[in-house]
């Protein structure tokens, strides 16, 4: 099959397979999957013009809210995170957006800046694998032998629902501060510090069609300390509104720019999309079964690839 807008030929089962098995494992740790199917789209596809960028977001559009639906009904979205993240995140879009368009045509300067980033996120991420903070530790103890009990009590049976004390409770919210409460433990950290981390992954987000989860879910767990289990929903609806909010705009400058291909080429947006759905939710409702010292080391391994790939790629 043809792709009129990208020029991509290939069998339509390609982009609905591997979104699926993508979204699976990075939607455990809050990021849709987007970071890996640019590259795979480029590299592989040969889909090369700045549409790519609108096209991959459109995926985040299609497939995310599947994951988001798991964790709200499972009382895992930490709603002041969730907030500070789109109102920071929407102008960074728009910004990231413009940069891509009219100054990164070649993105291979900013490819660089963006792979010492994901570098750096990776190794902070290793790091905690390996010094885990003790009352991290322990709560992870806790969910996972919650887990367990679950079940063994529902036997083949997958269990839904979680004890109170395993739901994300806030108890602060403020403009300097917001504060959540899960399974006993209390995690509190500057709004401000929120909002600009994800106003800054909104511009990369932007310029590149990431939706910016890729960075923004590793860095709440590396450098804020949270617990993995709690910011993957609000990773995910971040970006699900910052996609909605991209493909808009970037439609909406398209003919400011006739020379160049800049709105999304939907019908191969869609079926990535597609795939997303099933992964996404299959992800979020398997994440609670998934040890997170697996899951932080999934993102570490994949941000480490992708940085390096990048890094390297600047060079050849």
């Amino acid at each position: 099959m043809i792709f009129p807008v990208s020029g991509v030929e290939t069998n339509p089962a390609v982009p609905f397979l591997v979104a699926l098995v993508v979204s699976f494992f990075t939607s455990m740790g809050g990021v849709s999957g987007a970071f890996l199917l640019l590259p795979f789209q480029v590299s592989v596809l040969g889909f090369t013009s700045p549409a790519v960028s609108p096209t991959n977001l459109v995926f985040n559009v299609v497939a995310i809210p599947s994951g988001v639906y798991r964790y709200i009904r499972e009382g895992r979205m930490a709603w002041p995170l969730t907030w500070v993240v789109i109102v920071a995140t929407l102008p960074g879009v728009f910004i990231g957006a413009i940069l891509r368009i009219q100054y990164l045509p070649d993105p291979k300067a900013f490819k660089l800046f963006a792979g010492c980033v994901l570098l750096y996120i990776g190794f902070r991420l290793i790091n905690d694998l390996w010094r885990p903070r003790p009352s991290m530790k322990a709560l992870e103890a806790k969910f996972s032998e919650r887990v367990a009990a679950m079940k063994q009590a529902s036997r083949s049976r997958v269990a839904a629902g979680f004890p109170p004390e395993a739901v994300v409770c806030t108890k602060k919210f403020t403009t300097t501060r917001i504060a959540y409460e899960f399974y006993g433990e209390c995690f509190e950290f500057s709004t401000w510090g929120i909002f600009a981390l994800s106003f800054i992954v909104g511009i990369v987000g932007g310029t590149y069609g990431i939706g910016g989860g890729a960075i923004i879910a590793p860095f709440f767990v590396a450098v804020f300390g949270l617990p993995v289990y709690t910011v993957a929903g609000a990773a995910l609806m971040g970006t699900f509104i910052t996609s909605i909010a991209g493909v808009g705009f970037y439609m909406f400058i398209a003919p400011w720019y006739p020379q160049q291909a800049v709105s999304p080429d939907w019908l191969l947006g869609i079926l990535f999309g597609l795939g997303g759905i099933a992964g996404m939710y299959l992800g979020a409702r398997t994440q609670k079964f998934v040890p997170a010292k697996l899951i932080k080391l999934l993102l570490a391994a994949i941000l480490l690839y992708l940085a390096l790939n990048y890094i390297i790629g600047y060079f050849r």
